[in-house]
């Protein structure tokens, strides 16, 4: 048998702490999703844990309080950064010191501007041994919606659509339900359950009167803020959609309902401002947008350069006609060097449809 090295080892504890904070599944939102697992001075799993939900204990200190005393002189995995800031005594650095333990290994580094290295250098000032990066990449994904608000102030903005196999997302007379089976829609609501906002058009309000609410199988989901586009305030007083849990971003004065309605500046096309709006909402503690259109909505987004992440839906049907609109409207461009181009191209198989999950590449060359 192959002898462990110590940078086998530390893969092997990273992984599983990277799925203790899997387990969060988002509820942590406006915090990371966090996992820690803490080895006793002989290399056994003393304690492990992850952070659960905002206000709750943090992954270092239930996996330090499992531990006990067995933690002194072993090693501690953490998929970000301990904090440093004084939202709790003591901090997840200091229980780490004051816990005696010898070593830390920390996936990647801690964005918020409250942290930011801070913590790493706590550890070492203490004598501890600091290795960081172990699982970078993955700790990184897991929460992309941190860091992009934390670099950024603004949420990590997600497009979805559903199209035909030609790219249309409705028929030429509007028709729209359900271009995708059973299997895609449950995944669109688990999008749902992992964005804090979603976002559409009024007019897909007008046309389609959406609950734009999270429907899981067996379990409640969280419900995000719904956020229609409406510059005009043309959203209906009796939509589904209407309600507390309801943001209309307007250039106008006036009320909806028990919907809030906030005003904000006007394109030269008389439409709101996107990145006013993204701002505010990154205010709010919104870390995600999953915008679900229609198709004006996502040429906007696309236009500005807002889109993070595209969620397709891809449907085994032929729609046709020159009526028909696809999943991005607008003026279009006029040639390939403009296209919007995608990167690291993943597909899920969901009964009958596949899903395309795919980034915008920023660092394109033109």
């Amino acid at each position: 048998m192959a002898q462990r090295t110590t940078e086998n080892v530390d893969t092997m504890w990273m992984s599983r702490a990277l799925a203790l904070a899997r387990r969060a599944d988002y509820h942590t939102s406006p915090n990371p999703m966090v996992g820690s697992v803490v080895l006793d001075e002989s290399g056994r799993v003393a304690g492990e844990g992850f952070h659960q939900r905002a206000g709750r204990p943090h992954a270092e200190q239930i996996a330090l309080e499992t531990a006990g005393d067995r933690a002194r002189g072993g090693t501690a995995y953490v998929t970000l950064e301990p904090c440093t800031h004084a939202h709790r005594n003591p901090s997840c650095a200091q229980a780490l010191i004051d816990a005696g333990v010898r070593r830390v290994v920390v996936a990647m580094e801690d964005p918020d501007e409250r942290v930011r290295g801070s913590g790493i250098r706590a550890l070492k000032e203490a004598g501890i041994e600091v290795v960081v990066g172990e699982g970078v990449e993955a700790a990184r994904s897991l929460n992309e919606f941190y860091v992009k608000h934390r670099l950024t102030g603004m949420p990590f903005v997600t497009a979805k659509f559903a199209m035909s196999l030609d790219g249309k997302i409705a028929t030429s007379s509007g028709e729209s339900r359900w271009i995708t089976g059973v299997e895609a829609r449950a995944e669109g609501h688990r999008l749902r359950h992992q964005h804090d906002a979603i976002l559409v058009g009024v007019d897909t309000v007008i046309a389609d009167d959406p609950e734009l609410t999270t429907r899981l199988e067996g379990a409640g989901g969280r419900q995000p803020l719904r956020v229609i586009l409406d510059s005009q305030l043309r959203t209906p007083h009796a939509a589904n959609v209407v309600g507390p849990n309801t943001l209309i971003a307007t250039t106008r004065e006036g009320q909806v309902g028990e919907a809030e309605t906030m005003q904000f500046a006007a394109t030269p096309e008389g439409r709101v401002e996107l990145t006013p709006l993204l701002e505010e909402l990154g205010r709010r503690g919104v870390l995600s947008l999953l915008v679900e259109g229609g198709s004006e909505v996502h040429s906007s987004f696309f236009n500005e350069g807002l889109v993070d992440k595209v969620h397709a839906f891809l449907a085994p049907m032929l729609i046709g006609g020159r009526g028909a609109p696809g999943p991005v409207g607008g003026p279009g461009i006029e040639g390939l060097d403009q296209a919007t181009a995608l990167r690291d191209l993943e597909t899920t198989r969901l009964g009958r449809d596949l899903m395309i999950t795919a980034y915008v590449d920023v660092h394109r060359d033109s």
